[in-house]
């Protein structure tokens, strides 16, 4: 024991050297005798209005090994000046993760755990340097490490460095995080440079898009050396506003590092690897793509449970097979599994998988799905394309480069296509991203069996309308009698892309997994567990739900309250009407109700103020900043909200000011119409919001502006009850 104490004594003061020989390796690297930056503090008169200017920006990736050990370094230097108050508030204070555990490697936790070193100091106007004490000076606060910087000036340059060592050991392929990143910042940059540092058994994807310079290498001493770097001057700011892709619209560089030590593991790695360690790979074919996924994605899997549910079953199509086979499988292969990880999440019981046996099918992955899926269809003799393809945030498939940024669906080619994505618990066919909706794609598929994927063509997805994604609300509104506050019945129901966040927020797993074992005919977790002890799981498993659920409502009582601008309310339901989990058209619909008070109502004497506006939830208000757009609109999807609110009218009571709620922006990249009537005693409002398209060029902006004003108009529109 006294001999393991020394040695981890030991350890622990090499470690404490090791750290402290790193810091000061970190500090002379940026700010040594070769700091070309040391004096540099003057900035173009062009930018003399700036809230604050970087004289200096170095980014820097360092990739070595050693025998099994691989050791990654990151870095960054910033020199800013700071110009305006806002700026000597801005740099007030920074965070950062001090001490972090990788997840690269295998290795114990002792050589895993690494370091941040952060080094920062302020420059005087008068040449004044004052090194912050960051291990003094900084708290940690919630795992981050907090440090305040007083007695900033406007003229005070802020100097600092953030520099992380990653060691690992690895005897496998290996994919590094991809970096992707604009050139540009809130703040415009004088000089900026990249750098990287690689040797042999690490492969380089890199290049730059959308005119940003292109990566030079930097001859070295060594011939299993690699150094590169793209610099670049007088970068102007960008504005990082709502509806903008950085990487689409901004000079940008992507680039990923593979560690492979040998032909076999190059071959194993799943990316789109250059031919040499020393050559940069700039893009990547459809043939790389094809050579890629052609074995992955071969058909594979034990499809026999399909084979049992569709006995006795009759289809009148292809397409009604297909959508049947897909939500069996999301059933069978993952929701009737998810009742087991609540029990062993909870401690309900900790082998709460034993009750399975050994020989059953839980697809984890895309890998597997798309295995599984295409087992069943090549089975059933029902034609299919892979489709590879990207996210728009992420440019076209022209610029594929990093094969971590692919999303692979199936499409089935029925006689109207459908298509099909790897399986979460409320997935619907022909739901995929609403970011892959309308782009290119490869389409890969086989001339004869299916068995083996050989040919790759171009396509296009599909896009959905904004009638496609809606939401719709039917808002029924009763004034108490002594006008105190109201009662608000709202009937909600969302489609399409709108409903995906909703079902995974408003559906804990009792309120569909039990629907899917009854529709199934599949014996639930309680069923399979052992005699003795159902009657102690089922106890817990309904305290579990319980929990649950009234964490669940006070999380919906606080999001009523923010959404119709109220404080305090009371007597709060929630009841499911319809799931929507077996369509992508299907409405998810619930009701809810519940009273408010000193809110949406106010006495002016005898009468009445409503403002009945605030029932169509907050809407955009876009600053002035904001309505001056030089970049194109990039949305995640049309859509439309529909609302129709039902407001009854006190006896003796009658209506004025319902000529404001009438309104009719409508143009090509959306609408806002509104219209009040009465039926009865009832005041029928009636609104429509709709966003037409996924994307506007800039030069569409002002029509966009017209639209989003008069919505955000509607909400500060008031009605008054006058007392007859």
């Amino acid at each position: 024991m006294r001999n393991l104490l020394s040695l981890l004594a030991l350890l622990i003061t090499l470690s404490s050297i090791s750290q402290s020989k790193e810091a000061l390796e970190a500090k002379a690297f940026f700010w040594g005798a070769n700091d070309a930056y040391k004096n540099a503090t003057e900035i173009p008169e062009e930018w003399l209005n700036e809230s604050a200017v970087i004289i200096y920006k170095n980014e820097n990736y360092d990739f070595h090994k050693f025998g099994k050990n691989v050791t990654y370094t990151t870095s960054i230097r910033k020199r800013f000046k700071l110009l305006d108050k806002a700026a000597l508030e801005e740099f007030s204070e920074f965070s950062f993760r001090k001490r972090f555990y990788s997840s690269k490697g295998q290795i114990s936790w002792l050589a895993r755990k690494g370091n941040t070193l952060v080094g920062i100091k302020i420059v005087k106007p008068d040449g004044t340097e004052i090194e912050i004490d960051v291990d003094k000076e900084a708290v940690e606060v919630d795992g981050e490490t907090k440090l305040a910087i007083s007695n900033l000036e406007v003229g005070d340059i802020i100097d600092y460095y953030y520099y992380k060592r990653e060691p690992f050991k690895s005897t496998y392929a290996f994919g590094f995080d991809p970096v992707e990143k604009p050139l540009a910042e809130d703040y415009p940059i004088m000089e900026y440079k990249l750098f990287f540092e690689t040797e042999n058994d690490f492969f380089i994807n890199f290049n730059s898009f959308n005119g940003a310079p292109d990566l030079k290498e930097i001859p070295t001493e060594k011939r299993n050396m690699r150094r590169y770097e793209l610099t670049e001057n007088n970068i102007p700011k960008s504005e990082y506003t709502r509806w903008f892709y950085p990487l689409v619209e901004l000079p940008s560089y992507k680039f990923q590092v593979y560690f492979a030590r040998s032909g076999k593991f190059e071959d194993r790695a799943l990316a789109f690897l250059p031919e040499k360690e020393d050559i940069i790979k700039t893009k990547v074919s459809k043939e790389e793509v094809l050579d890629l996924y052609d074995k992955r994605f071969k058909p594979d899997g034990d499809v026999g449970d399909v084979k049992d549910y569709f006995k006795n079953k009759i289809f009148n199509n292809d397409s009604e097979k297909v959508k049947a086979a897909y939500y069996y499988m999301r059933h069978y292969y993952l929701t009737r599994y998810i009742e087991a990880f609540y029990a062993k999440e909870a401690s309900i019981a900790p082998y709460s998988f034993m009750v399975y046996g050994n020989d059953v099918i839980f697809i984890q992955n895309q890998k597997q799905f798309v295995r599984h899926f295409t087992e069943f269809l090549k089975r059933q003799k029902i034609d299919y394309d892979i489709v590879v393809g990207k996210k728009r945030y992420d440019g076209t498939m022209d610029e594929l480069l990093i094969e971590k940024n692919v999303e692979v669906l199936i499409k089935v080619n029925t006689t109207t296509p459908l298509y099909a994505k790897f399986f979460s618990p409320h997935t619907n066919i022909n739901e995929f991203s609403p970011l892959m909706e309308g782009t290119d794609v490869f389409l890969l598929s086989s001339e004869k069996t299916k068995r083996i994927i050989d040919v790759v063509e171009n396509g296009k997805l599909p896009s959905s309308t904004y009638n496609d994604n809606e939401t719709k609300k039917v808002v029924t509104v009763t004034l108490n009698d002594d006008f105190s506050g109201v009662a608000i019945e709202s009937v909600n129901s969302y489609k399409g892309h709108e409903k995906t966040d909703q079902l995974y927020d408003r559906l804990i797993f009792s309120d569909y997994v039990y629907e899917d074992y009854k529709k199934y005919e599949t014996e639930t977790w309680i069923d399979l567990v052992r005699k003795k002890h159902k009657e102690k799981y089922q106890t817990e498993i309904n305290a579990l739900i319980d929990k649950l659920k009234t964490k669940q409502k006070e999380s919906f009582e606080n999001a009523t309250k923010g959404e119709y601008g109220v404080e305090n309310i009371e007597d709060y339901t929630f009841n499911i009407n319809e799931n929507g989990r077996f369509s992508f058209d299907d409405y998810f619909t619930f009701t809810e109700s519940f009273s408010a008070k000193d809110g949406l109502i106010k006495k002016a004497g005898p009468n009445v103020i409503v403002e009945i506006g605030q029932l169509i939830g907050g809407q955009i208000d876009l600053n002035e900043k904001e309505r001056q757009r030089t970049a194109d609109i990039h949305m995640p999807y049309p859509r439309s909200f529909n609302y129709t609110i039902k407001l009854n009218i006190p006896i003796g009571y009658t209506v004025s000011g319902l000529e404001n709620l009438t309104k009719n922006v409508d143009n090509e990249t959306g609408a806002f119409i509104s219209s009040a009537t009465m039926e009865g005693n009832q005041l029928i409002v009636k609104t429509s919001k709709q966003y037409k398209h996924n994307f506007e060029p800039k030069e569409n902006w002002n029509k966009m502006i017209a639209f989003l004003d008069e919505a955000h108009q509607f909400t500060e529109e008031k009605i008054l009850l006058k007392k007859q």
